[in-house]
């Protein structure tokens, strides 16, 4: 690991995590068009700390929100004890449920797992899930806002916006594309959609990074490389933190059309270079 390399994989991870281009399908367009290792290369314990780094990023951007959630979950064990409830919930205990209810969809993708993962052997796939990424930015640019919030989404809203994560989990679909989309589809206001994409991402990627974690551990880490993991780690919340405020204001202003484009451009170039490949015969 050299400094180059722990800055431009922070770069890389920063940037893939939030904007709405699908990470993992341009790692599989990488590592099969142009004979790329990819993430093999990378040392299982700093791809984990890579991913806490861009978590940490939506902590600094939504503090607020993540702050009035944590003061919730112990007001909520104050009225257990009591019995009690308030009538309405206070919007962030709503928010918490929202989001709990938004990440099931999530376990449905665990027993399929390693053959969704595997569909990134499959360019033709990957290049399909590109351009339907594209169709999904165009869509949102051109979905009438609306005006929902935590204050009145309905726990079927959500699950809706978590069937997207889960159907994102895809390589070459894009989570937060997917996300912001469908929210905006069930009336989210587009500032909501926004926000509780990132919030949601909180328990997905945190799960995921634990689930690894044991795996990382177990394969070894480098002592000597740990301040080079760290400075990695930085660069990584440092440039998430950054996509999450250009991806919001891009969002609000329903900007999505430079990626839907982008998105269609890389999915239509990864078809022409397979048929040339497959024509060539190589």
């Amino acid at each position: 690991m050299t400094l180059f390399s722990s800055v431009a994989l922070g770069i890389v991870q920063g940037v893939t995590e939030f904007l709405p281009v699908s990470s993992s399908g341009h790692l599989a367009i990488a590592e099969q068009l142009f004979g790329m290792d990819g993430a093999s290369d990378i040392p299982a314990f700093f791809d984990v700390l890579l991913h806490l780094g861009t978590l940490a990023a939506v902590f600094v951007a939504y503090w607020d929100d993540i702050r009035d959630m944590i003061l919730e979950l112990f007001w909520s064990v104050r009225d257990l004890s009591r019995r009690t409830a308030p009538n309405p919930l206070p919007p962030a205990r709503r928010l918490i449920l929202l989001i709990l209810v938004g990440t099931l969809p999530l376990f449905l993708v665990l027993p399929v797992k390693d053959a969704v993962e595997r569909l990134g052997d499959n360019l033709y796939f990957v290049a399909g899930a590109l351009i339907f990424t594209g169709c999904m930015l165009y869509l949102c640019d051109h979905v009438v806002t609306g005006r929902k919030d935590e204050r009145d989404a309905s726990f079927r809203d959500v699950l809706l916006v978590g069937v997207g994560q889960a159907v994102a989990t895809c390589p070459g679909i894009s989570r937060s594309g997917t996300t912001i989309t469908v929210g905006c589809l069930t009336g989210f206001d587009r500032a909501f959609a926004v926000r509780y994409s990132f919030l949601m991402s909180i328990p997905a990627i945190l799960g995921a990074n634990l689930l690894g974690l044991k795996d990382a551990l177990e394969s070894g880490v480098d002592a000597a490389e740990i301040p080079l993991y760290l400075l990695g780690v930085l660069v990584a919340a440092v440039a998430g933190y950054a996509c999450i405020r250009l991806l919001s204001l891009i969002a609000r202003r329903g900007k999505f059309g430079v990626f839907a484009v982008y998105c269609w451009s890389v999915g239509a170039l990864t078809l022409a270079g397979m048929l040339l490949k497959r024509g060539g015969g190589v």
